[in-house]
């Protein structure tokens, strides 16, 4: 997925991430794709999508993906898959929602 682009700086690490999970709402300073991911990861995944569905950068876009991977909607993921400029993604979606956190990460 690449670095971020200056200018979209993520103030948290993964640690910070990671822990955040355990709260009720994301840290604030998470741009959308993140703070996706962090609804992904608390269940709620038609909140996740929405933070995502209009993003026109890769970043949004492979998040959104990977949402709809998730959804069970192969034909829908594979076409953000190759919007977002990706033709391949983790066996394990536990193992692409790590990877696109990583991804995210400054």
């Amino acid at each position: 997925m690449g670095r971020r682009k200056p200018g979209k700086v993520t103030q948290v690490t993964s640690k910070e991430f990671s822990a955040s999970l355990a709260g009720l709402l994301p840290p604030p300073e998470l741009d959308a794709p993140l703070a996706a991911l962090w609804w992904d990861a608390k269940g709620d995944w038609t909140r996740a999508h929405s933070l995502v569905n209009d993003l026109e950068t890769a970043e949004g876009m492979a998040v959104h993906a990977y949402l709809h991977r998730k959804e069970g909607v192969r034909w829908n993921a594979d076409y953000w898959y190759g919007r977002a400029g990706r033709t391949f993604y983790r066996p394990a979606l536990e193992e692409e929602w790590q990877a696109l956190v990583e991804g995210l990460m400054p």
